[in-house]
């Protein structure tokens, strides 16, 4: 068992303890934690405030102390229905623990783990992660698991790399590279049904925790959505960064501040002609507006002649910053000015004269605001255990499905630890309070472990150089 020191931040601490509430300090009450939690409507958030003063409503708040016993049959709440909030529901019930999944999802779990379907044209797209790779064998169990339920399949197609100018660099067929057989989302159904302790809640967005004789108790601008002995916050963003400003887990509000995302946009395209290109994806060099493409009706449909073509396009991360705007509503002439740079991007790699390429008949773009960390604490997961709560997502370790997977099953197993210890010994439970950030390197649309070496890149050059 990791054990970690654990210093309190220098403020008022409350200690919750079931029917009562003790306070270091009498004179000032506590009007976040003290009061019961009420279905009150909450005064609507600011969403002009700045970073820097949420920043310091976060750092700010009082430390939460819970001190109540465990129950023999305690139940977690997990904010994010993405592959890491998932993992850690699956294990948490492999462990016995029940939990319930809130997620804002309308067309289904998954997060970044998305399929866009498009009728009556029947148009697919992989529009989040394009496709992932295995190098833990505890992420294996798990695909293997998908392999033969047949959800996944190898993606046997040409990737490679994408110069300006039409130069391609095949990469190497290993590591096996793996993608949903119809798309990324039915991954998430999968992991939902090896489950019947898990509850699932959504579209959900929870907007307040409240701690309250010994429990968190959540709610949804200002409608209850239950009780819980511990909380799990499986997504990032401003969406997690106002949730936990005024939670009472300084220390978690803290390493959760420390996250920087970049913004991605994504380009959905669909051509009546196949586009003049023998790859299936590609990562894209050399250009501003293009950092990957790939076909996926070649990809999921393995058609090769037959319409319509669907391709996904995905911006850099400097461009994504450089356009980037609310995701809730995106202006039109920024969806038309992003549409024309990232196609006029695709000639530009391909090496084809402006205007030049076909038109598409249906396009769709797509801003991922909070889409890849650039920076990790370089841990499996978060855990403060004076307010039972806890982070999972593939940024602590890195940015790829396997990361956030680990992440999940690591936090589930590290509270069930916490729960069979009665909580008596809080500090050795503390895990990634106090871990420094680092700068993470890979790929503006992730991390795919094994791909690319250093070299592998050389000998794929070096044969398409003698070719």
């Amino acid at each position: 068992m990791a054990t970690f020191s654990t210093t309190l931040p220098k403020t008022l601490t409350l200690t919750l303890v079931s029917g009562s509430l003790s306070k270091p300090n009498p004179k000032k009450a506590s009007s976040m934690q003290g009061q019961k939690p009420t279905s009150r409507k909450p005064r609507k958030a600011s969403y002009g405030a700045s970073r820097k003063s949420i920043l310091k409503k976060s750092f700010n708040q009082e430390q939460v102390m819970f001190t109540a016993p465990l129950p023999d049959d305690p139940a977690v709440a997990i904010i994010g229905g993405g592959m890491a909030g998932l993992s850690c529901a699956l294990y948490l019930e492999k462990r016995g623990v029940r939990s319930t999944v809130f997620d804002t999802g309308v067309h289904g779990l998954g997060g970044r783990m998305g399929t866009r379907m498009i009728d009556p044209q029947s148009l697919i797209f992989d529009h989040a992660a394009q496709f992932f790779t295995v190098g833990d064998p505890r992420f294996a169990q798990l695909v293997d698991g998908w392999l033969e339920k047949g959800l996944v399949q190898q993606w046997q197609g040409m990737i490679g790399e994408l110069e300006v100018g039409g130069q391609f660099v095949p990469l190497p067929s290993l590591p096996p590279r793996y993608i949903g057989v119809n798309g990324m989302r039915p991954l998430a159904d999968s992991i939902l049904s090896q489950t019947t302790m898990v509850n699932v809640v959504r579209p959900c967005w929870i907007s307040k925790l409240d701690p309250f004789n010994g429990m968190w108790h959540l709610s949804e601008n200002g409608k209850p959505h239950g009780q819980y002995d511990a909380i799990v916050i499986a997504h990032n963003g401003k969406c997690a960064n106002r949730l936990l400003a005024s939670s009472g887990l300084p220390l978690v509000a803290r390493q959760m501040k420390k996250l920087e995302l970049s913004s991605i946009w994504a380009l959905l395209a669909a051509f009546e002609d196949p586009l003049p290109i023998p790859f299936e994806g590609a990562f894209v060099k050399g250009v501003d507006s293009i950092s990957w493409m790939a076909n996926n009706t070649k990809k999921l449909l393995h058609s090769l002649s037959s319409g319509p073509h669907c391709w996904t396009f995905f911006s850099t991360a400097a461009f994504g910053k450089r356009n980037k705007v609310p995701q809730e509503n995106i202006p039109t002439v920024t969806a038309e000015k992003v549409k024309e740079a990232m196609l006029a991007g695709v000639e530009t790699a391909l090496g084809h004269s402006a205007g030049s390429l076909n038109r598409p008949f249906y396009t769709r773009v797509q801003l991922w605001g909070a889409a890849l960390p650039t920076n990790t604490p370089g841990i499996p997961c978060i855990f403060d255990p004076h307010g039972r709560a806890g982070i999972c997502g593939d940024w602590l370790m890195g940015s790829s499905l396997e990361a956030a997977s680990l992440s999940g099953m690591a936090l589930a197993n590290h509270i069930a630890d916490y729960f069979q210890s009665g909580g008596a010994r809080p500090d050795e439970f503390a895990v990634g309070l106090h871990n420094e950030f680092h700068p993470l390197e890979g790929h503006d649309i992730g991390q795919f472990p094994g791909l690319g070496s250093k070299e592998q890149t050389d000998e794929a050059q070096a044969y398409q150089l003698s070719t």
